[in-house]
């Protein structure tokens, strides 16, 4: 799943390149728009199930900087499902004059354990264990 930002100018440091701790700001706008293509909001989950989904561990490699008003291209999937982890994947890229293919700005990942109220583990219910697990059948 894909979804696009524009790097604000508020994002950036005096050079007009994007802070790096930007960037999990960025996969977390890919994460819910996956989620909400998957037919159901991370909002909503809260509400009605009072689960969360807290990140527990992030990395991210960057390759070229992102700069103020270039639109970047988050591609989000989910790699990895088990019971109560969720990993997800991300690839942030972005067109740049000149450049005949996307160039990419950064590869990250997030780990995020499922939650409940009191922040114990517990298991992802249905539907959404069965939409997130069929991203996994689809990319196989």
């Amino acid at each position: 799943m894909s979804s696009t930002i524009r790097v604000r100018y508020a994002e950036t440091d005096q050079m007009g390149v994007a802070y790096y701790a930007n960037y999990f700001i960025w996969c977390e706008v890919g994460r819910v728009e996956l989620l909400r293509q998957l037919g159901f909001e991370y909002k909503q989950m809260e509400i009605d199930h009072r689960l969360f989904l807290p990140v527990v561990e992030a990395s991210c490699r960057y390759r070229s900087p992102a700069r103020y008003d270039e639109e970047v291209l988050i591609e989000t999937r989910v790699s990895g499902l088990r019971a109560s982890v969720i990993k997800f994947a991300y690839r942030l890229l972005c067109r740049r004059n000149g450049e005949p293919q996307p160039v990419l700005l950064a590869e990250a990942e997030t780990v995020h354990v499922v939650v409940d109220q009191d922040m114990k583990k517990c298991a992802l219910p249905e539907p959404y264990f069965s939409a997130i697990r069929s991203t996994l059948d689809a990319d196989a």
